[in-house]
């Protein structure tokens, strides 16, 4: 099982969920989806693709930008499409 925390919240469960590169990605259905709200930010990896960021938040706390997921990534990455990972200030423990 892994939890993704922040702000005293749980804003993630699963214990369906793939590591790539240290990251837990946890599938679309994982999140709870009242903390997040679409962050227009954008990042290229070489060989993932391109990352579309949300950010979490939690009542007055809010963490820009805190996780993130590849809508359309590249073949070698294909197990975590809309998958979501987390940094910023979002603990994750399994």
């Amino acid at each position: 099982m892994a939890r993704a925390f922040f702000g005293g919240q749980v804003v993630a469960e699963s214990d369906r969920f793939e590591v790539v590169e240290g990251n837990v990605y946890f599938p679309p259905e994982a999140l709870r989806e009242v903390f997040f709200r679409p962050n227009p930010m954008h990042t290229v990896c070489g060989w993932k693709g391109t990352a579309s960021y949300y950010d979490v938040v939690v009542g007055e706390e809010v963490a820009e930008g805190a996780a993130w997921f590849y809508p359309d990534p590249k073949p070698a990455a294909a197990n975590i499409k809309g998958h979501v990972a987390f940094w910023r200030g979002v603990t994750v423990e399994r």
